[in-house]
């Protein structure tokens, strides 16, 4: 028998008013789904922001507990804990040579050194002195013109006399405020990234002024001049630097800059590694400086998303691309300033023919058509061996490759400029080279091996 319809199916007839009313309730569910799926995402991209400023929340709190506070000794960085922040470490020899005494843990703001430890005096915070804006009138004798030695577009570098016990000569940094926060974010940054840190190879902070608006960072006073004022300005002439003292400029800026990407936790990204801010001492110690756009890297981070900053002519390619940042950008920007201090040439000059403005270019094309000693920089009077002068070519090579990955870190840059083994031996197959490097070691103009 076939089943009677009428009876075996049921009626989907509805009222229209319960439709309407089915209707509301979907669209009214599902409107709030939607929020709520905004609001995650929301909430997951300001954890992802907060976890990618220049330093951690809790050192931001110190740095704003010193505006407020000034020379207060005591800092109360939450409702739970005080602490009491230690000095500064008075040696400034940690670190050299590779093997790094001090370790600092930006976290807590706290730095160790093995065998030293100081105690906390009535002015001094751990970042340094605390110096009112009249103490650094009367140094800088009212911040006068005469005084200038320096100046950029964050600040203005004056050279003072500290009126105090010490009598010592400082570089006061006047931070310009540029009305978008600049001032502010450098200072922090300082403060928070070389206030502790103490090695050989880095500038010293000796103190600071957060006064009012005023921003203001002491240094130590480096009295020799930077690098770039030697290979370009008027004593590169009159006082040519000879071949050893540039290798050990050379040197000294791969310490310093080894031991922020790898003696510190986080890793310090420099970010602006350039002539102008390696400083020099009588005896030609270099002493890296300005640390206005470093940045932090974190443990467990391969990189840090950032707007792209720098010098032209020292960025690196993939950074100025994606904005990703991290410790292969400095070593690139290292291989253009060793490429600077080789050649005696600036990383961009229109002045020059075509082939020739762009220094990583020319120096990449002469230096894999065995055109070496033409790299040179002709006021050089005693020339390198063949053998070094390879070896210090190729550390160029390798610090600018195309490819992020295959530069080498700065340690062992820094291995490569003090060792007297040739250092290709340790580095990917001659297949994984540009084409134009492969045909050039096949040719000997870059040599793999001692000769």
């Amino acid at each position: 028998m076939t089943p009677d319809n009428s009876t075996s199916v049921l009626s989907l007839d509805f009222h229209p008013i319960t439709l309407i009313a089915v209707c509301f309730a979907g669209l009214f569910f599902s409107s709030c789904f939607v929020l709520f799926m905004i609001f995650l995402r929301r909430c997951k991209f300001r954890k992802s922001v907060r976890e990618e400023t220049d330093s951690s929340s809790h050192v931001h709190g110190l740095v704003k507990n010193i505006t407020e506070m000034g020379q207060q000794k005591i800092l109360t960085t939450n409702s739970e804990t005080t602490t009491e922040l230690i000095s500064f470490v008075n040696s400034t020899e940690g670190g050299g040579g590779g093997e790094f005494g001090q370790v600092k843990d930006l976290e807590s703001g706290i730095l160790s050194e093995e065998g030293s430890s100081t105690g906390v005096d009535r002015q001094n915070i751990g970042w340094g002195r605390w110096y009112s804006l009249d103490e650094l009138s009367v140094a800088t004798q009212n911040f006068a013109i005469g005084n200038i030695v320096g100046e950029g577009g964050y600040g203005i570098v004056y050279r003072g006399v500290l009126s105090d016990s010490s009598a010592v000569a400082v570089a006061v940094k006047k931070l310009i405020d540029n009305n978008k926060g600049q001032a502010e974010k450098d200072f922090k940054v300082e403060v928070e990234i070389i206030g502790k840190v103490r090695h050989k190879n880095l500038v010293g902070l000796v103190g600071y002024c957060a006064q009012g608006t005023q921003r203001i960072l002491l240094y130590e006073y480096i009295d020799n001049g930077n690098l770039e004022q030697w290979l370009h300005g008027k004593q590169s002439s009159s006082n040519p630097l000879t071949w050893d003292i540039r290798l050990k400029i050379a040197t000294g800026t791969a310490k310093g800059l080894t031991y922020l990407h790898e003696g510190l936790e986080p890793k310090v990204i420099h970010r602006d590694i350039k002539s102008s801010n390696v400083l020099l001492d009588k005896n030609w110690n270099a002493k890296l400086s300005d640390f206005g756009l470093a940045k932090l890297l974190r443990t467990g981070f391969d990189s840090v998303a950032t707007r792209v900053m720098g010098t032209f002519g020292y960025v690196a390619p993939e950074y100025a691309k994606s904005g990703n940042l991290n410790e292969s950008s400095d070593v690139y920007s290292f291989g253009v300033l060793l490429m600077e201090i080789v050649s005696g040439r600036n990383p961009v000059e229109y002045t020059r023919p075509k082939p020739e403005v762009n220094l990583e270019e020319w120096f990449r094309y002469q230096a894999t058509h065995k055109r070496g000693e033409e790299l040179l920089d002709p006021l050089i009077i005693e020339r390198p061996s063949p053998r070094v002068l390879r070896k210090i070519l190729l550390i160029c090579i390798r610090c600018t490759d195309p490819v992020a990955e295959n530069r080498p870190k700065m340690g062992q840059v820094l291995h490569m400029l003090e060792s007297n083994e040739f250092p290709f031996h340790a580095t990917r197959p001659a297949s994984a080279l540009p084409a134009a490097s492969r045909s050039s070691i096949a040719n000997g103009s870059v040599e793999t091996a001692t000769t």
